[in-house]
């Protein structure tokens, strides 16, 4: 038995029959990672002797017959979430030897409930990217293709779990960061409502749309690890007092008189041709589950890109302004005034992405510019929220491509920063907007690559999009498969 390989849910099964053992678990995991992780570079951090002592702790808590469905479960973390005495870089030189004091919400909740925490991996520079080729210390490749982006910005903890180099990761979503990579690796990625899951601990990019959630092998661990993760946290503003519902009960197989809009603005110009052939496929399996599908209109679909670009620089602007060289984190020392010092300290601590950006929100929210470029990329997202809303009255749920486009080359879109961007035009919406949204794999392109389907329900019904996924899921293969590394 090849128990890297193994889901969640299998894993728990076999660790409470005492079939096997954490730490048989979490070796065969390190055994992985040290077999194929020099090619693919998902983690930049790994803790082997802490992450043997955690198992070796699970497995106390499983003879003793307490402990639950993560209990012993090797898990990864995207390096933006911060983890008590482990180094968080958010793959920037500027925190390349930060340790937080603390661990997030997340993580917290996570070592509650025993999982074994493997490493940190891999992302864009302070999850400013769409293909985990701007972070500071390594490139991420895809494991279907080692010549190919695996998406990003949570590009290792998405070609992590595709390779078996752990059994589940956490990312963080943006704007589309999870969704992306998890359709560019063949396996699955849910994005959370906006105040959903605490956002305590995560060093923020974009505060009015980080959210973090779950990559995972298949739908069950997915709605697994969500149970984890979700709920209120008054540690964090944004966090929406609520009862938590057990998503595992959301596995059901029926989708009878569910009713699936396809946005007709997600399938325009610009789609490639097996990413459309993919999803429409899909869309017929939907249908022949007992869905209703028909057809809605998303009409400000187009604007989310400039949207998008002028609020999440301008956040980030904001947030990114503590990184100084004043109070933590990378510092130019040969500077010798203080501005020279700020001025060094920057631009040798942050990648040409991160500094783009915030150059771009700077001049969003400068004097006499807020109004025309700031403040209308608001109204644009009000009226964003308003078509799903309107959308969300006839419909259940809407299903539609994650990416234009199957997993590029490396290097493809590097010197075209706005291609790059558009790369993000079917998840950005769902962002500004919110709302929830799945990628589930759906097909293969005629070069082997995964595709993914999106499936977007309206804020806290992800009960409903795990049901049309986990629907899909049972009635194809495309979950199983695996690259061959």
């Amino acid at each position: 038995m090849n128990l890297c390989r193994l889901t969640i849910h299998e894993a728990h099964t076999l660790l409470t029959k005492g079939d096997i053992t954490s730490v048989e678990l979490t070796s065969a995991v390190f055994d992985r990672i040290g077999e194929v992780d020099d090619r693919v570079g998902a983690f930049i951090t790994l803790v082997r002797d802490r992450a043997m002592s955690a198992a070796a702790a699970a497995d106390g808590v499983i003879r003793q017959g307490k402990g639950g469905a993560l209990t012993g479960i090797p898990l990864a973390i995207k390096d933006v979430l911060c983890t008590e005495g482990i180094r968080t870089t958010c793959g920037s030189r500027i925190l390349e030897n930060f340790v937080p004091p603390y661990s997030s919400t997340v993580v917290n909740k996570l070592m509650k409930a025993h999982a074994v925490i493997v490493g940190k991996t891999n992302m864009d520079e302070f999850a400013m990217g769409s293909s985990t080729e701007h972070s500071a210390f390594m490139v991420t490749r895809n494991p279907w293709d080692l010549t190919r982006i695996p998406g990003g910005s949570s590009g290792g903890s998405a070609a992590a779990v595709a390779a078996d180099e752990c059994i589940a990761a956490i990312g963080t979503d943006t704007g589309g960061s999870i969704r992306q990579p998890a359709s560019h690796c063949g396996v699955v990625g849910l994005k959370p409502t906006y105040g959903g899951v605490s956002r305590f601990g995560l060093v923020a990019f974009a505060s009015s749309l980080d959210q973090v959630g779950p990559i995972t092998k298949d739908i069950t661990d997915c709605a697994i690890l969500m149970n984890e993760i979700c709920g209120y946290d008054p540690n964090d503003s944004t966090s929406v007092p609520r009862q938590v519902p057990d998503y595992t009960r959301a596995l059901q197989a029926d989708l009878n008189g569910l009713v699936v809009g396809i946005p007709t603005e997600y399938f325009a110009g610009g789609l490639d041709e097996d990413v459309a052939q993919g999803v429409n496929a899909a869309i017929k399996v939907i249908q022949g589950l007992g869905a209703n599908c028909k057809s809605v209109s998303l009409p400000h679909t187009e604007y989310a890109v400039a949207a998008y670009y002028l609020i999440a620089p301008a956040e980030a602007s904001s947030n990114l302004a503590r990184y100084d060289g004043v109070r933590y984190g990378f510092r130019d020392k040969g500077a010798k005034k203080l501005i020279q010092m700020y001025r060094e300290t920057r631009s040798r601590g942050f990648g040409s992405e991160v500094q783009r950006r915030i150059i771009i929100g700077t001049y969003a929210l400068s004097a006499g510019y807020y109004d025309a470029h700031y403040g209308k990329a608001s109204q644009v997202r009000t009226l964003i929220m308003q078509d799903f809303n309107d959308a969300f009255q006839t419909c259940d749920v809407l299903v539609a491509p994650v990416a234009p486009t199957p997993p590029f080359e490396l290097g493809d879109k590097l010197d075209d920063p706005l291609a790059m961007y558009l790369s993000d035009t079917f998840t950005l919406p769902a962002s500004l907007a919110g709302i929830a949204g799945i990628s589930v794999p759906c097909g293969f392109s005629k070069d082997g690559l995964p595709i993914g389907l999106q499936v977007l329900s309206k804020h806290f019904e992800e009960e409903k999009l795990i049901r049309v996924a986990y629907n899909f899921e049972q009635a194809t293969d495309f979950h199983t498969k695996r690259p061959k590394l």
